[in-house]
């Protein structure tokens, strides 16, 4: 007999072994292209069907040689378990990432690697005849065997029926927020023995299974047919003089403005007033986190977000009862520090040519009236569309006016304002509603004149009204301009309609009439 026909009779599978081998390389060599990610199995599988040919190489060679031995019969066990072994693992990698993932099937990984598990075991078990060994026997002898197995590794045996448990039901996957025992972390792998999660505090956590199963689990910002997103809780206290409900209304206006970042639009973020305390009343803003690996960077903008909006309506943070401020207080000092604040609310007012008709005196009045408005990075100023009768001045900061025409939801960046700037002399002074957006562009901290402070001065000097109307119709008419070619007298003409519509629209407005 020929070498190669004892190759074939080794193989036991006569004049196809060279067909098997083929198909076997094939398939190896189309899954290592179309799978980068399992190409460390693939080659794993390859590197134990040419150990299996070895092995029957070496069976082939006993027998050719008359040697039917023990080695021999080894050998071609051998032979015959590692190439059954590589067929299993290129059949189950074919299986779960060819086949069930084009179906959209993933099963558990657990499950994944119980069923490769029992594939080995029944190849195994079924390769035990070469070697004419009772089967029937070993299944017997090994109930008494796993008996003892399970009472020796019972932690270990619950912690895979845990794992297990856990990939089936699916309570927990892979990419969850979760809190157990005041740890909270983004799971990151299931395995048999335990699952691992990552903290934010750039910590993983390995947890047994069965403590899990054990344990309450809570998932964080999971709800059915929901977007993940977890409620947040940010609380401050303000002093009893100031209402409940303008500090509500305050925060819950300044927050629902401008959209922020990872803050989900819907819930829209809200103000509650939780309860009275010793010296305070204790507030809490709720909101819905997006991302909830950042939820200190985030509550940290809910946070300025509220304290500017408290300083534009002069309600400080409440103070603790038990604090003491001993300060050199006296008349001279609080004379000069009044002097030097009306000194900078005045140069404010001389900087806005729509004063400069007023004398000293008026323009001093209107600076007593002058109220701090502070606005924080990313926050609206004011609305298009809204309305508001009162005039900012800024000086300090950078604001961008932001126009939506036509309907369109996007807004168009027309004009940057720095120091010195204005915007809302309109609204001021007619009552008409804002025609643009304005977005601070960094920490912006405003003057603001409204109406009644304004009225006081109008009503002393009404002839006043005639000097803004012009400073306003010129202004008009100078925009108009740069929309397109105006003559001299079509610009006199205008000029001279718009003065006389703002000056009636004003002198309405603030009833000098009257």
């Amino acid at each position: 007999m020929s070498f190669w026909q004892e190759l074939q009779l080794a193989s036991s599978v006569n004049d196809v072994i060279g067909w098997i081998v083929l198909a076997f390389l094939f398939i190896a060599i189309v899954l290592y292209a179309l799978l980068p990610r399992e190409r460390a199995k693939i080659r794993t599988a390859s590197l134990i069907f040419i150990i299996s040919l070895f092995s029957l190489v070496l069976a082939a060679t006993l027998s050719y040689r008359g040697q039917h031995g023990r080695a021999y019969v080894w050998a071609k066990w051998a032979s015959l378990l590692l190439q059954r072994t590589a067929f299993v693992s290129l059949a189950s990698i074919f299986l779960f990432d060819i086949v069930l993932t084009s179906i959209r099937l993933r099963p558990p990984r657990i499950m994944r690697d119980l069923i490769v598990a029992l594939a080995y075991i029944l190849v195994a078990i079924g390769s035990l005849q070469i070697l004419e060994v009772d089967v029937a026997g070993i299944i017997a002898t090994s109930a008494v065997i796993t008996a003892v197995i399970g009472l020796s590794f019972q932690d270990t045996l619950g912690n895979m029926m845990g794992g297990m448990a856990l990939q089936v039901e699916r309570a927990i996957a892979v990419g969850d927020w979760i809190r157990i025992d005041n740890q909270e972390g983004v799971v990151r792998e299931i395995r048999w023995r335990h699952t691992s999660i990552e903290t934010r505090n750039w910590d993983t956590v390995v947890i047994p299974n069965s403590l899990l199963m054990k344990s309450q689990v809570t998932v964080l910002g999971r709800r059915a047919g929901s977007p993940r997103q977890h409620r947040q809780w940010v609380y401050f206290n303000v002093d009893f003089r100031y209402a409940p409900n303008e500090v509500v209304d305050t925060v819950q206006a300044a927050l629902r403005a401008e959209p922020i970042t990872n803050v989900a639009a819907s819930p829209q973020p809200d103000c509650v007033f939780l309860d009275f305390r010793e010296s305070y009343a204790h507030y809490a803003v709720r909101y819905w986190l997006t991302d909830l690996a950042s939820d200190d960077p985030t509550n940290s903008i809910v946070r300025t977000r509220i304290y500017f909006a408290l300083r534009r309506v002069d309600i400080p943070l409440s103070i603790p009862a038990h604090s003491i401020f001993v300060t050199d207080n006296d008349f001279a000092r609080r004379e000069h520090k009044a002097a030097q604040d009306l000194k900078v609310r005045s140069e404010a007012i001389g900087q806005v040519e729509l004063f400069s008709m007023l004398t000293e005196e008026e323009k001093t009045e209107l600076a007593r009236g002058l109220k701090f408005a502070p606005f924080v990075k990313g926050e609206a100023m004011t609305r298009q569309g809204a309305e508001a009768h009162w005039l900012y001045l800024i000086f300090q900061g950078e604001a961008e006016v932001r126009v939506t025409v036509d309907g369109h939801k996007n807004s168009e960046r027309v004009a940057t304002l720095k120091a010195g700037d204005f915007f809302g002399e309109m609204g001021l002074m007619t009552g008409e509603p804002r025609s643009a957006t304005v977005i601070a562009l960094t920490d912006v901290d405003c003057y603001r004149l409204d109406k009644e402070t304004f009225r006081s001065t109008l009503k002393k000097r009404p002839e006043i009204a005639e000097g803004i109307s012009a400073v306003l119709a010129r202004r008009r008419v100078e925009l108009e301009a740069t929309k397109g070619e105006l003559t001299d007298e079509s610009r006199k003409s205008r000029l001279k309609h718009h003065q006389s519509d703002l000056l009636r629209r004003i002198q309405g407005f603030f009833t000098l009439g009257a």
